[in-house]
Parts: structure tokens; C-alpha cells; sequence
């Protein structure tokens, strides 16, 4: 399978750099870590939900970060002295997942339950980047009537 050359959109796509760098990024051949599994949902219009099985782990031993356009859960599992184990078929390892985020998406909520680290998101468009609508005038200069009134 032969990679796509992004170089031309580079050339003609102002302000997408972001974008053509993920897609980039995702063409390289490197091996997929695939701990902790995990889903993505979309459980609304602009809302997500990211659920991660992360059997064994506390509280204590889970973080989640979220930084511009991406969120970063990290996994270490606290050392317990003196056990013992006979058979250890439990994953141990720590883990460090990173999921990109597009513009605007906020982490709402988290929790962990029954083994399910579950991650609420939403976009939040600031009020400032939503559509609105311009008043339209007709063609009278306001300086001009503004001008007749003082007069």
C-alpha cells in the first residue's frame, strides 16, 4: 500500500495544517499498542463518550489530561509489596492513551465504574465562532443623516 502524498495540499490549503499532519501521522506504519481497549460513542448532536477497560486500576492510579485538541489518560498501577502470585493473568502494565480532539471539544465528566473508565465530552463552540446574523441597511449613509439632523 503505497502512502498519499499531502505535499499539494500543503501548497494550497491555508490553515489546515493540523488536519494534514494528523492524516500524515496516521499513514505511518507503526505498531498499534491496544492497551487498554477502548470505545468512542457519539451520544448526541455534539456530545461523545470515551470508555476504556481498565480492569484493576483505582482511582489512585489513573489521570487524565486534557490539553488543547487532545486528552492524555495515563495508567500506573501501584506495586504491592509482598504478594505473591501464582498465576498473574491480570494486565499490570501501565498504559499511556492519546486521543486527538477537534476544535472545541471539552471534557464534561468522568467516572469509573465496574472496570469502566468512562469519559463524557462535548463541543463547546465559543459564542464568539457561532453563526449570526448582520443587520442589513439600506443605502443612506448614517453619516448623512446624521449630518441632516444637526442641521
Amino acid at each position: 500500500m503505497s502512502a498519499l502524498a499531502f505535499a499539494p495540499l500543503y501548497r494550497s490549503a491555508i490553515g489546515f495544517d493540523r488536519v494534514l499532519n494528523l492524516l500524515q501521522e496516521s499513514q505511518q506504519s507503526a505498531p498499534a499498542d491496544n492497551f487498554p481497549p477502548y470505545n468512542i460513542e457519539k451520544t448526541g448532536e455534539q456530545t461523545y463518550r470515551i470508555t476504556l477497560a481498565v480492569a484493576g486500576f483505582s482511582l489512585d492510579d489513573i489521570s487524565i489530561t486534557a490539553r488543547p485538541n487532545q486528552l492524555i489518560v495515563v495508567g500506573k498501577r501501584q506495586v504491592k509489596d509482598g504478594v505473591q502470585y501464582l498465576h498473574q493473568g491480570i494486565a499490570q502494565r501501565g498504559f499511556d492513551r492519546r486521543f486527538e480532539l477537534a476544535d472545541h471539544i471539552e471534557v464534561t465528566d468522568a467516572s469509573l465504574e465496574n472496570g469502566l473508565l468512562s469519559i463524557e465530552l462535548k463541543r463547546e463552540v465559543p459564542e464568539a465562532m457561532k453563526p449570526r446574523t448582520i443587520q442589513i441597511t439600506s443605502g443612506v449613509s448614517t453619516q448623512k443623516v446624521i449630518d441632516q439632523h444637526a442641521a
